[in-house]
């Protein structure tokens, strides 16, 4: 990566297809007395093309600085924009500066533009505060999780009037992330009219984050949002506006919901939202496991640890670093002794902080000869060799999956690191969870909740952060507790199954049990959930097959 590409994605800079640019102007600008900013501009790219539908509409190129503005803190980029404009006969009145430092003045017409995205791990110090502080200026409170765009959004707002209109390209996290929810709120509470622009196609070569375009306008309180679905960039120019969807979300629901089509849609919602289903919070709590710092040399192997002269009592059973080994309901005390006789790193080193024994404290001198004491997790921490623990588990929860989410009953009682979640139950709930959550998640409204609740992510995958999975729909422990025997029988063909790798006929087997027979869902609603799930995961998995094909 060259240094112009570093310096534009340490900005969140990602500079927008003209197709976009253009039908985004388009739209905004309505006529010749309006005015337009775009509060980014980077290269121009929202400049060109409304300068060009300006002059389209009436306006001179003398007059193009009054009814044209841009803002843009990178230096070069404004010189860059100004040359961009002057080559194609077209001017514009350019600040140099911080947008979050320019004070809103409802004086546009139309505001445009793609906002610099820059996730919350890069965006911080004083430019995270100055956004949090502008936002809350809004009446807007957005956690430390917030990216970039998120203040930027709110901001980008307050310069419009009444009437005036807000297009801009935003990442698709605008519709499941839960920081977002307070950008989802404000949205529909100060706009007359919302609707989302979502692709099937990536639109940002070489750059795996989806995005949406956020098509709102006047002012109000839109008690719902329209979604279309395009196909790529190109296909903008033959927009079928009858194809626009409603859709109205319930309280503190997620936008991806508008993603399910409606007969499926309320259906998920009155069995969701019905007696028969819970969320995963109601069973217990859902945790990321811990967090060593190094587990190249933190987990070890059996022959590690004989080789090293640890005894039993410095070491911790640990489900090994990873999910792979997780593909059955169970993860059994059998399961666990195979991976340590195959050399899994089975074994957390965990010597006693009073008093490590003499092999112990020649490994702990090993790795501070290494370095490892300096590793940010482990220099924070008294003494640096010793792993905070958490809870036993009696559940596994993997949350990076490829299909869906797997809960694994943890039979083998070992400990987890912060490649799993665990799920410690309820006491009075332990025994039927342990003996039918794993199964039961695998019918057809869980699987599409785990669509809903969660997000995905580059390369396809799907992910469930703690909160997130402490919403996924679970049948209640009455039902599970009603259906256990008839789920326990079908165990065996489950096994074969999911060895099998056949999802879909162990799904077949437990919808059979509790959607159709405990729950009497009827033939045409499951099989318009299921075809509601298989539409979600493959819009997914799509657009992580395009993101590996680039570059």
């Amino acid at each position: 990566m060259n240094h112009l590409v570093q310096g534009q994605k340490a900005r969140g800079a990602f500079f927008t297809p003209p197709e976009v640019s253009r039908f985004i102007a388009d739209w905004a600008i309505r006529s010749k007395g309006d005015r337009v900013l775009e509060p980014s501009c980077g290269d121009a790219s929202f400049l060109l093309p409304s300068a060009a539908r300006l002059k389209a509409l009436g306006v001179s190129t003398r007059s193009l600085p009054r009814h044209l503005n841009g803002v843009e803190i990178h230096g070069p980029s404004v010189t860059g924009a100004q040359a961009r404009l002057t080559a194609e006969g077209y001017d514009a009145a350019i600040t140099e500066g911080d947008f979050f430092d320019q004070n809103p003045q409802p004086v546009y017409d139309a505001v445009i533009g793609n906002p610099p995205y820059v996730r919350y791990q890069h965006f911080s110090g004083a430019a995270r505060a100055k956004s949090l502080r502008v936002a809350l200026a809004h009446g807007v409170r957005l956690t430390s999780l917030a990216s970039s765009w998120a203040a930027f959004t709110i901001h980008a707002s307050e310069f419009l009037k009444d009437d005036g209109r807000l297009g801009l390209v935003l990442p698709a996290e605008l519709m499941s992330v839960n920081y977002a929810s307070e950008v989802r709120r404000f949205l529909l509470n100060r706009f007359a009219k919302v609707r989302l622009i979502l692709f099937e196609q990536l639109l940002f070569p070489g750059v795996l984050e989806e995005v949406v375009l956020l098509l709102a306008e006047g002012r109000g309180t839109a008690q719902s949002f329209e979604v279309y679905q395009a196909r790529d960039a190109d296909s903008l120019a033959n927009l079928d506006t009858s194809s626009w969807r409603g859709f109205v979300p319930a309280a503190g629901e997620k936008w991806t919901s508008a993603l399910i089509q409606n007969g499926a849609l309320e259906a998920y919602r009155e069995l969701t939202l019905g007696k028969h289903f819970t969320k995963l919070i109601e069973w217990g709590d859902t945790y990321l496991g811990s967090v060593t710092g190094n587990n190249d040399y933190f987990t070890l192997t059996a022959a590690d640890a004989a080789r090293l002269g640890l005894s039993k009592a410095e070491l911790l059973r640990i489900s090994p670093p990873g999910a792979r080994h997780l593909r059955g309901l169970t993860f059994s005390e059998r399961a666990w002794t195979e991976l340590a006789k195959e050399g899994g790193r089975c074994y957390l080193f965990a010597p006693q902080a009073s008093n490590p024994s003499k092999a112990a404290k020649a490994y702990i001198e090993a790795g501070e000869r290494e370095g490892v004491h300096n590793a940010y997790k482990c220099r924070v921490r008294t003494p640096w060799w010793r792993v905070p623990l958490v809870a036993q588990p009696d559940l596994l929860f993997t949350y990076m999956n490829h299909d869906r989410p797997r809960l694994t009953t943890n039979e083998a009682g070992a400990l987890v690191l912060n490649s799993l979640y665990g799920v410690k139950l309820r006491p009075e709930l332990r025994e039927v969870g342990k003996a039918t959550l794993p199964i039961a998640c695998l019918n057809t409204v869980t699987l599409l909740g785990s669509e809903v609740v969660g997000r995905a992510y580059g390369g396809g995958l799907l992910k469930h952060e703690p909160k997130e999975a402490d919403l996924l729909p679970v049948p209640t422990p009455a039902v599970l507790a009603a259906a256990q025997g008839e789920l326990e029988l079908t165990v065996p063909q489950l096994a074969i199954a999911l060895r099998q790798n056949n999802l879909l006929k162990a799904v077949e087997l437990v919808d059979a049990v509790i959607l159709e027979r405990h729950m009497k869902l009827d033939t045409d609603q499951l099989a318009q959930l299921r075809q509601a799930r298989e539409a979600l995961f493959q819009r997914r998995v799509m657009r992580g097959r395009g993101s590996r094909g680039e570059g």
